[in-house]
């Protein structure tokens, strides 16, 4: 579970969020809008420890009951995906995947693993492709899968179906939901489309 408690964001002598307390259970998918300028990416960013020095903050984050909100970001176990895929230009797919890939997998294990998780998302023979041959829609699912491979505790969506055709849009979308039930974490998504939000999952609007 991810536990917010009574957080407070402001920019100097701008208020953005204020007594914010929420609770996101393993497997639950809570979806965040509001117009832009509102804290939604603030929020994110305050999560995983990477806040502007340009804002303050108080208030708690919890995940699986053990405090994180003092920890570095590496410390913290929380995966996120913008809209951008991020992927690096110099390595192939498969040098992506095992940059997330934990330390404990060793020697041919790495590249059986991360050609068994290509064939399972549909990119069976992608592990030697440069990511600059991919369609956005084969890059958008490189980057999901190199997020979940760092075997995250909760995963944070800042929009990132937000530049993908409608549909690949709900292609990719399907996708993601569903390795979010698999692994069974909780997860946060931001969104300025009401599509995006998962079948009657709870709606919070900042």
């Amino acid at each position: 579970m991810l536990s917010i408690q009574q957080l407070r964001i402001q920019q100097q002598q701008r208020l953005l969020i204020e007594n914010l307390s929420l609770q996101v259970a393993a497997g639950e998918i809570v979806t965040l809008m509001g117009a832009s300028g509102v804290g939604k990416s603030t929020l994110l960013n305050w999560l995983i420890g990477a806040l502007s020095p340009a804002f303050t903050a108080s208030g708690q984050c919890y995940l699986n009951q053990k405090q994180i909100d003092h920890l570095p970001t590496e410390q913290r176990q929380i995966g996120i995906l913008f809209q951008d895929d991020l992927l690096f230009p110099h390595l192939s797919v498969g040098g992506n995947l095992a940059f997330a890939l934990p330390a404990h997998v060793k020697g041919k294990a790495r590249k059986q693993k991360l050609e068994a998780v290509l064939e399972q998302a549909g990119l069976s023979g992608f592990y030697p492709r440069d990511p600059s041959t991919l369609s956005g829609g084969q890059r958008a699912r490189v980057s999901v899968l190199r997020a979940l491979l760092a075997q995250p505790r909760a995963l944070l969506l800042d929009e990132p179906f937000a530049r993908l055709d409608a549909e690949l849009r709900q292609q990719f979308r399907s996708f993601v939901f569903e390795e979010i039930t698999k692994l069974n974490i909780p997860a946060l998504l931001v969104t300025h489309d009401l599509a995006d939000r998962p079948a009657q999952g709870r709606l919070l609007r900042l």
